[in-house]
């Protein structure tokens, strides 16, 4: 079997394990306590500006064609609730100036990259500077898609199934790969403030510890950087935002990263 056709044997295997298995580790960590949940005490911010960025359909539904986007009626996706009830959203497709020199990160002091479609060089040079002045950084980079997606593979509309690693992710000092070798379930990654749920996660490790000062979590899963004047969350798995289970009542897990990560 071809590596290619191997990835995509584990991810159908997965798919059909998480139901089950979110079942297991929602009612492990409700019995625990250490579900990653939002409250007053976890610097959660509201009604702030947030760029987002990504190939998974958290905004508009997916494979909605132009008639779908402007139709009141249609249900927009679940995640769009759960962020618009916290943040401002400015959706970007590109991160570096436009023809008439607009920059799309200027003023924007958040931004989440979740499973983007890819970063040009100029995004690449953009983000690093944006993050070297003090912007803050989600970006979450998923090796292995676990959700389905009800278009065929080739389909533009399709969410990168297997992300693509931007450069910038080396210059700061990182390196993501995937043990193909884990097992399908669901496990629980150790973060500040709780645990989130992963799924078929990627492995964060340090190559350079000059270049950022990084903090490794959740065995390797998640990276808190300090970088120039900003912060960077890096996060091999994007679980938490293809599955509303996985994401708590009312998207609190979600929502609680997202703060973490911006406070």
């Amino acid at each position: 079997m071809s590596p290619k056709l191997h990835k995509f044997a584990l991810a159908a295997i997965g798919v059909l394990a998480l139901s089950a298995g979110a079942l297991w580790w929602l009612a492990q960590s409700n019995a625990e306590g250490h579900g990653l949940r939002a409250s007053a005490n976890n610097g959660s911010v509201e009604n702030v500006e947030l760029g987002l960025m990504s190939s998974l359909p958290l905004y508009w539904p997916l494979g909605a064609d132009l008639a779908g986007l402007i139709d009141a009626e249609q249900e927009a996706p679940w995640q769009r609730g759960v962020l618009e009830a916290r943040y401002d959203l400015k959706l970007l497709d590109s991160l570096s100036p436009d023809d008439q020199g607009v920059v799309p990160l200027a003023g924007l002091e958040r931004l989440a990259i979740i499973q983007p479609r890819g970063l040009s060089p100029s995004d690449n040079v953009v983000l690093d500077d944006w993050v070297q002045g003090g912007g803050r950084l989600l970006i979450a980079l998923d090796p292995m898609l676990t959700g389905e997606y009800e278009v065929p593979l080739g389909d533009p509309r399709r969410p990168v199934d297997a992300a693509l690693i931007p450069p910038v992710i080396e210059r700061w000092g990182l390196a993501v790969s995937f043990d193909e070798e884990q097992g399908e379930g669901l496990r629980s990654a150790a973060v500040v403030g709780g645990q989130i749920p992963v799924h078929m996660a990627g492995v964060l490790t340090v190559l350079d510890p000059s270049a950022a000062s990084c903090e490794l979590q959740g065995d390797g899963a998640i990276a808190a950087c300090d970088i120039g004047q900003g912060r960077v969350t890096v996060v091999a798995d994007v679980a938490i935002f293809e599955h509303e289970e996985l994401a708590g009542e009312d998207g609190e897990r979600l929502i609680a990263l997202l703060a973490q990560a911006f406070n």
